[in-house]
């Protein structure tokens, strides 16, 4: 079957297409518009006669030293069983980069290589065409250029095809996220939404949103993005393709549990001497949790002593496109962090917020990785993360998703002595960027 390639024109029906065929935001004219400032976009589409079965966004970056770095952003949007779509879609980048100046292409398809652990033929079929076609694999997935290629997904459909409500996904939750989830209310945390409308009538959901980020960046260590960032892509995205979320700490309303708790032990304690034998000792364990939940009570009395009445506590931005909800940012402040649980409360409310939207599936994000040695098939090996990112996986498997290992990055190289200068280079470069950004954190 013949394909043809052409530089698109047509940004609405390549916008089209890719909500149309399973891709993701990072795959989108959106996506370019939020990265303009910083990279040069191109849009490409492939047909088989007059059908469009493709589409590329493709980054442009000039590396001092290298010349210019192609980025397609989660790869094209196609149908990765084709390797003659994908041979003939090498051969036409190649001609693009050599005519344009570009050295390198790098691609990273969302494309499932193991699935929980378990390998996924699918995936080792679509490297071996990748291979085919001309493309390498990067096997060092902590030198990626943007996405680590381990996600933690959680679909919101069951295997049926029916949708599943907050109530049984919550008790699909551990343990701990469970309570967690359930005392969040009675110790006074309340949910906020906010979309681009909001943020441009009151600047101030930006700042109590950099303070929860902040914290959670020095907890972290990573680089927190500015308000000015934020609201760009708010603005991209537009009020139904994005929103904040805050969940605060209301000093009223757990004021007010607190009261009617202790009305309930004064009529509990009152009724005791004339209650029946064998209800005596449930109403005595029940005075006792109230008694342990006023201590809790007065460490955040204590806590938030001579703050307002309300304070933002967690929070995350969350873009809605196609079928996911991705959590982009998210975390909670220090303050009362562990009196409070309120992460898990937070993501709870984030993903019935997924539900209610309709989507099928929410990506509660990335986690960054050691170094990943091949397997012996040659794809990518298995996903270890960082020692600092342990606790961050565990803590979104906690919530039920599953772990997505994709086959990872591969490099369309152009220009062969450029691409030896830019390899050598990024590790420079990415641990300057590092050093840089940890003084800027520690001086600000």
């Amino acid at each position: 079957m013949a394909y043809t390639f052409r530089e698109e024109k047509d940004l609405a029906a390549f916008e089209a297409f890719v909500q149309a065929n399973g891709g993701q935001y990072l795959q989108s004219v959106k996506w370019a518009k939020v990265k303009e400032d910083s990279w040069d976009p191109l849009f490409y589409s492939g047909f088989s006669g007059e059908e469009r079965v493709l589409t590329a966004l493709v980054l442009v970056r000039h590396i001092p030293g290298a010349g210019k770095l192609w980025y397609c952003p989660a790869g094209a949007v196609c149908d990765y069983t084709d390797g003659e779509l994908i041979k003939a879609f090498a051969v036409f980048m190649q001609g693009e980069m050599k005519k344009r100046g570009g050295f390198a292409l790098f691609f990273d398809p969302c494309v499932i290589l193991r699935l929980d652990g378990e390998k996924q033929q699918t995936g080792v079929e679509t490297h071996k065409r990748l291979l085919d076609a001309g493309f390498t694999l990067n096997p060092d997935a902590s030198k990626s250029i943007y996405k680590a290629p381990l996600q933690l997904i959680l679909p919101l459909e069951d295997e049926a095809g029916q949708r599943v409500t907050p109530e049984k996904l919550l008790k699909s939750f551990e343990k701990g996220v469970r309570y967690s989830v359930r005392v969040g209310e009675n110790r006074g945390l309340t949910e906020e939404l906010y979309t681009i409308e909001d943020v441009e009538k009151r600047p101030e959901i930006l700042k109590e949103f950099a303070a929860v980020m902040r914290d959670t960046s020095d907890r972290n260590d990573f680089t927190e993005r500015g308000s000015d960032y934020i609201k760009h892509l708010m603005e991209v995205f537009g009020p139904d393709g994005m929103d904040i979320m805050l969940i605060c700490y209301d000093k009223k309303k757990d004021e007010a549990l607190e009261a009617e708790r202790q009305a309930k032990k004064a009529a509990l304690e009152a009724a005791l001497p004339t209650a029946p034998e064998k209800k005596i000792r449930g109403m005595k364990e029940e005075i006792e949790s109230i008694d342990k939940q006023h201590e809790h009570f007065a460490e955040r009395v204590k806590e938030t002593e001579g703050m307002g009445d309300r304070v933002a506590v967690a929070g995350g931005l969350t873009v809605h496109y196609g079928a996911m909800s991705s959590c982009l940012f998210g975390g909670a402040l220090n303050l009362l962090r562990n009196n409070l649980r309120a992460s898990h409360y937070f993501n709870f409310r984030r993903i019935c917020r997924s539900i209610a939207l309709g989507n099928k599936y929410h990506d509660l994000g990335y986690v960054l990785l050691q170094d990943v040695p091949p397997d012996a098939d040659g794809t990518l090996g298995p996903c270890v993360p960082r020692e600092d990112f342990e606790g961050i996986e565990a803590f979104k498997k906690s919530f039920g998703a599953r772990r997505e290992e994709y086959i990872g990055e591969y490099v369309l190289v152009a220009n062969k002595t450029k691409y030896f200068a830019f390899t050598h280079l990024i590790g420079v470069g990415k641990e300057v960027r590092h050093v840089v950004n940890r003084i800027v954190k520690k001086t600000r």
